[in-house]
């Protein structure tokens, strides 16, 4: 039966914005669960020192375990700070995260930590120690030290209303988001009465949706609701709206680039190195693969468009995504329906003849001073995705004054970053400050948002609406303030007598 009370959540990021995200559930006085440790990013970062924004300032003595919904930099980049500060507990994720999560560790001490080898191999070597792979669909026990037992606890300082656990266990399901990612079921059970004689509900099933994908994403399977929960809380990016369907997102990537190519200019995407790029990438393969067989049947004009399609370049400027790739491909068994017929068909949509990877910065360098001079067409896919830092900040110092050169933004661009900065003023012949320096922006900027990874409004509000117990009360978090409130709005809607809120910092 599941319990009326509500359960205590403290939010220590993704509640003013959608980084940082960071979620303390609060098993009882003694026992609480972390879910996330991300990175703020952007204007969230405003305010305050970055020391400030790094810092672990919340108490851990009491954290039981930490779980991570996927390997995104906003979900996971305060680890290394967490470790620092003494945590010595379990790191629960799925077996693919699992995989990938001491690569972007490693990426995120390089850039943001130390460049000192002796103490990344110290931080990975302590991640890896305590880091413990789960498989999708399975519960696994979240089990408590003694000295952690809530039985024993003081009741006194207990949060009225809040109810308090002595067991807890947890279950990853396939978020669609990015490879690994999912969201999390954690049922907390055996409550602890506030009286030596009162009865309290057996359970209560407690959700955190980490960032769910978008149905139809490319590689992976779209995401099912959770039979039951009893408090929700969610993640609202695109809560206030819905991205393009996705036939017409790669006629729009198709025509984008055809149009910006035209005139031998270089078209820059900034993407992120999991997840978007490899999507980026099967989308193209796919469109080389048409264009090719189309350009057997048609007449010489029509021809030479296919022809260009099939001689193009296509770069992927980063070590990092070019690992993340393989790890893509050694988990295939984790790819949609679509993604593993075309393996069947021998077709390699993450590995094939026009791609190419720059690996080292000296390559890289010369990558930029070559596409300069050439004056060729050529598609490059660089991080970071909002253009805040990395490789594609080369790229942009180079092509963002010149006329033939495209920028196309096939992601979320977080208020405060460069990324929607050029995003705004480029269509209206603005400038943006990069490193400093402030630059006219003269190249195309296009946006195309079916490409999103994250779950548009309509898939939120179904992620909810196809539960067979739907939750008593929702918080809603990961998201600016229009796209909450937008979001509140529609499950206050569907669901009338749920307590729907907007996340705070720490529950009142």
């Amino acid at each position: 039966m599941p319990s009326k009370q509500k359960v205590e959540i403290i939010h220590h990021g993704a509640v003013d914005g959608v980084t940082g995200s960071c979620h303390q559930l609060i098993v009882n006085e003694n026992v609480s669960l972390l879910i996330d440790c991300g990175l703020f990013q952007g204007a969230e970062t405003a305010g305050g020192s970055n020391a400030e924004q790094l810092e672990i300032t919340f108490d851990i003595d009491t954290i039981a375990a930490l779980l991570i919904t996927h390997c995104h930099i906003d979900h996971v980049g305060r680890i290394p700070y967490l470790l620092a500060a003494g945590f010595n507990r379990p790191i629960f994720a799925t077996t693919a995260t699992a995989a990938l999560l001491p690569m972007v560790i490693e990426d995120a001490i390089r850039v943001g930590v130390t460049k000192d080898k002796r103490l990344i191999k110290l931080y990975l070597k302590q991640l890896k120690k305590l880091l413990v792979p789960v498989e999708y669909n399975k519960w696994f026990p979240l089990s408590f030290n003694p000295h952690q037992s809530g039985q024993t606890a003081n009741t006194k300082d207990n949060k009225q209303g809040s109810a308090r656990f002595s067991k807890a266990k947890a279950k990853f399901k396939p978020a669609g988001h990015i490879l690994g990612s999912a969201y999390i079921e954690i049922e907390l059970s055996d409550p602890i009465p506030d009286k030596p004689n009162s009865k309290a509900s057996s359970v209560h099933r407690v959700v955190f949706s980490g960032d769910l994908g978008a149905t139809y994403t490319p590689l992976l399977a779209s995401p099912k609701s959770p039979y039951r929960a009893d408090t929700l809380i969610i993640e609202s990016t695109y809560g206030d709206k819905n991205h393009q369907g996705r036939k017409r997102r790669t006629q729009s990537l198709r025509s984008v680039i055809e149009k910006a190519v035209s005139d031998n200019g270089v078209v820059l995407i900034p993407a992120f190195s999991i997840g978007r790029t490899q999507e980026l990438l099967y989308e193209l393969e796919q469109i080389i693969f048409q264009q090719h067989k189309l350009s057997k049947k048609q007449k010489h004009s029509k021809r030479c468009q296919s022809q260009m399609w099939e001689n193009i370049e296509i770069i992927v400027d980063s070590p990092l995504a070019a690992n993340f790739t393989k790890k893509y491909l050694e988990f295939k068994q984790l790819w949609d329906k679509e993604a593993r017929q075309r393996l069947k068909q021998h077709r390699h949509p993450l590995d094939f003849d026009q791609l190419y990877t720059v690996d080292s910065h000296k390559e890289h360098l010369a990558t930029v001073e070559y596409l300069s001079k050439r004056g060729k067409p050529a598609i490059v896919i660089a991080a970071s995705g909002m253009c805040s830092g990395g490789r594609i900040m080369n790229y942009l110092k180079q092509f963002i004054d010149e006329p033939t050169a495209d920028i196309l933004f096939v992601g979320y661009q977080a208020q405060g970053t460069p990324g929607r900065d050029i995003q705004t003023y480029g269509p209206k012949n603005g400038y943006v400050v990069l490193e400093g320096n402030k630059r006219d922006i003269k190249a195309g900027v296009h946006t195309i948002s079916g490409y999103s990874a994250h779950a548009d409004q309509t898939n939120l509000i179904n992620f909810v609406k196809r539960m067979h117990h739907k939750p008593k009360h929702i918080r809603i978090v990961h998201g600016d303030d229009e796209a909450k409130a937008a979001l509140a709005t529609e499950y206050r809607k569907l669901l009338p007598e749920a307590k729907i809120e907007i996340g705070v910092h720490r529950e009142s």
